[in-house]
């Protein structure tokens, strides 16, 4: 399989799975809107997939939001499956993307320093 059509089955992969939380999650009290695809690794085969995911304001419960998203695998699985045509669907294996909490961090140390800067007492003029 080329490389090109790889990341497109990444890419629609991704796609879907956002969707399909939606679908398969409607009645759980899972805070949807904190949970991020962020990258789907599919094998060249087309078997197994590593579907990263970035879990935003919930630290204490990322472990267990990512064991109900592995619990609830075949239904998403399910989904792909009914929505997209490929060869196999594959066997979706979810990871924790903490690359988003890192950016979040750093522009914050940023804009600390941008607004300890531009205070007045930090610069060292006097006002003279």
């Amino acid at each position: 399989m080329s490389i090109d059509r790889l990341e497109r089955v990444n890419a629609l992969l991704r796609r879907e799975l956002a969707e399909a939380f939606y679908k398969v999650f409607a009645s759980d009290d899972l805070d949807l809107a904190a949970i991020t695809v962020t990258r789907v690794e599919t094998a060249r085969n087309l078997r197994n997939a590593r579907v990263h995911v970035s879990i935003l304001g919930h630290e204490h419960e990322r472990g267990s939001i990512l064991h109900r998203l592995a619990r609830r695998h075949t239904e998403l699985q399910a989904l792909i499956n009914r929505d997209c045509h490929l060869k196999y669907t594959p066997r979706l294996e979810f990871r924790l993307d903490d690359s988003i909490a890192k950016g979040d961090h750093i522009l914050d140390v940023l804009s600390h320093l941008d607004s300890h800067a531009a205070s007045p007492e930090s610069s060292g003029e006097d006002g003279e």
